[in-house]
């Protein structure tokens, strides 16, 4: 990632997909913000491979516009893609992540900002307003989220403003941005909130859809197992392991009292036992499987921290060869073969 410019204070992502009608007056709110508050900050507009000419829009808002920055991909590829487009090519300490869309406006982002400054990592905005299905979504989101996680905020999926720490400690994959707070908070980082307005969209159609839902609820489940169960693999598959071969002992004597007291049928509980037992085992090798996993990858993270850029020695500066001095080359006293001297017999 692209280090801090000390002359911006706040960078602004702003992912857009066929946004063209929004754009310019986005960058009038920016404007009339930035004016506003003095705010030292850039705004860098990423399109996410647009079809309705938001790219040319943007890049037209530039000329009257000096903090906009404008990045494109030439296909479609996702809210989280963007976002680390332009994370990526940010300047400043501080990372806004911004909707193209108006139903935020910029006027928010001070006091994001404040709350930073006062010693939060991660400041989440609480959206005031009413948007249809997706608030009813949003809501069991928001509070199946909340109990997974135990994050203490009221809305995971809206605004957000970071240090540029935390996005750099924080692992991204495709449709992650909504769970960047709960690693965040996996971490040890300071979160909090602040309530932000949000307006009805005034022009272009929602880019929800209804099949985000399951999408979104797989990869809660895989986030938690990430941030939980792969620390310590063997808690949940030894666990696991641990019911099946208790169920596998208690068949075992169910099918033995059976056949003893009452000498009804053993063959068909004694393959319950075996496949019990078994996949009990199963599920134990597992988690030493993962544990040594696990192992691996925490030695590689300590080896690539050890080995990060601020931390490693510079390279001294070796000249090319056409800017190497050429001295002449000093002779040497080569000893003469014996038997080729003028002496020689």
């Amino acid at each position: 990632m692209r280090k801090n410019d000390g002359s911006v204070k706040v960078s602004v992502v702003v992912p857009a997909y066929n946004e063209v009608e929004n754009v310019l007056p986005l960058m009038e709110e920016f404007s009339k913000t930035f004016a506003r508050t003095r705010m030292n900050a850039e705004v860098i507009l990423v399109d996410d491979g647009s079809t309705d000419g938001t790219f040319l829009k943007a890049r037209g808002c530039q000329r009257r516009y000096p903090f906009l920055r404008v990045a494109s991909h030439q296909r479609n590829m996702g809210l989280t893609e963007a976002l680390m487009t332009g994370f990526s090519k940010a300047r400043g300490r501080i990372f806004v992540f911004w909707p193209a869309d108006l139903q935020y406006l910029p006027q928010d982002i001070p006091k994001l900002v404040d709350r930073i400054e006062n010693g939060y990592d991660v400041v989440c905005g609480w959206k005031k307003g009413s948007y249809g299905l997706k608030s009813f979504v949003s809501f069991f989101y928001n509070l199946l989220s909340r109990t997974l996680f135990r994050v203490k905020v009221h809305d995971l999926n809206s605004v957000k403003a970071f240090k540029r720490e935390v996005v750099d400690d924080v692992p991204l994959r495709k449709d992650w941005h909504r769970y960047m707070v709960v690693m965040a908070a996996e971490k040890g980082y300071k979160i909090g909130e602040v309530k932000v307005k949000l307006h009805p969209r005034r022009f272009g159609k929602s880019k929800f859809g209804i099949w985000r839902v399951p999408i979104g609820f797989l990869d809660l489940l895989s986030v938690k197992f990430q941030i939980s169960f792969m620390k310590k693999p063997l808690l949940l598959f030894g666990f696991l392991g641990l019911i099946l071969i208790l169920l596998g002992i208690l068949t075992g004597g169910a099918a033995v009292y059976l056949r003893i007291a009452r000498h009804e049928g053993f063959r068909p509980l004694l393959y319950l036992v075996i496949l019990l037992v078994l996949s009990g085992i199963s599920f134990f090798a597992l988690g030493f499987l993962a544990e040594a996993i696990t192992s691996i990858k925490d030695e590689m993270r300590a080896l690539a921290r050890k080995l990060s850029p601020r931390d490693r020695p510079q390279t001294r500066n070796v000249p090319k060869p056409e800017q190497r001095r050429h001295f002449p080359r000093r002779k040497e006293n080569r000893p003469a073969d014996k038997g080729t001297g003028k002496n020689s017999s």
